[in-house]
């Protein structure tokens, strides 16, 4: 019974014909049917990413030296494989490579593994070098100028440039940008009304002068002129003294 039902056509347990003969023609298979292999074409594409890379072909070592000369605090291995698109084993073989490397040849850096992460460091038989150059300059004597503008700055806090030029009688841009890197005066806000930039002393320039505080200095302001008595206007930069008076 059931065999002669399943040879009827359109009975029970038969497909419909219609169907069968849509998916015997090409170009008619339906929809719904998922793409082929879409993990092998995923892979494909990460490959493709892989390649495109602009990291993936340079030479390891030197790459690492690049990277490290930039970095600011130790980096991680595995921060450093990200970068470079590498194993992180790799990066971690090949930084402990280098390190010895700068040990057996006695470089004055060092690469040193610091806080979970790789940096370069100036090697301690070397200090002498490094602080001679980093010192150098700072311990120079500053000038006549850079001293009385650096007094109109610690009697007149918190004072602008046009301020400082108009007590001193010149012009102090170069002299206050000495002083800037030099750290004893730093800024310090803007002016009302003006928007002029402001400055005042540092802790360094206390430290520099023996002093514990700016109520410790001497008692010079009063012999100061006011700076409001000879400064028509107070615009930054642009000092308010006619460079052709004499006095």
């Amino acid at each position: 019974m059931s065999d002669a039902v399943a040879d009827v056509p359109g009975g029970p347990g038969v497909a419909d014909p219609d169907a069968a003969e849509a998916a015997a023609v090409p170009g008619t298979e339906p929809e719904a049917l998922p793409e082929p292999e879409p993990e092998a074409q995923a892979d494909a594409e990460a490959e493709a990413g892989k390649e495109a890379s602009p990291t993936a072909g340079l030479p390891l070592r030197p790459a690492l030296e690049a990277v490290l000369m930039v970095v600011d605090e130790p980096v991680t291995p595995a921060h450093l494989a990200k970068v470079l698109d590498r194993r992180p084993r790799e990066i971690a073989d090949a930084l402990r490579e280098l390190s010895d490397e700068y040990t057996v040849q006695g470089r004055g850096f060092d690469l040193r593994h610091v806080a979970g992460g790789w940096r370069f460091y100036t090697r301690a038989a070397y200090a002498p070098a490094v602080e001679g150059f980093v010192l150098d300059g700072q311990q120079a004597r500053l000038t006549q100028a850079a001293l009385e503008t650096l007094a109109v700055v610690a009697y007149r806090q918190p004072v602008s440039r046009s301020r400082v030029s108009a007590v001193r009688g010149v012009n102090c841009d170069g002299v206050m940008r000495t002083l800037l890197q030099r750290g004893l005066i730093e800024e310090a806000g803007t002016e009302d009304g003006t928007g002029a930039i402001l400055y005042r002393t540092t802790n360094y320039f206390l430290e520099r002068m023996g002093l514990r505080g700016l109520d410790e200095l001497p008692e010079l302001a009063p012999f100061l002129p006011d700076a409001d008595a000879v400064e028509g206007e107070s615009q930054e930069g642009v000092p308010s003294f006619d460079v052709d008076d004499d006095t």
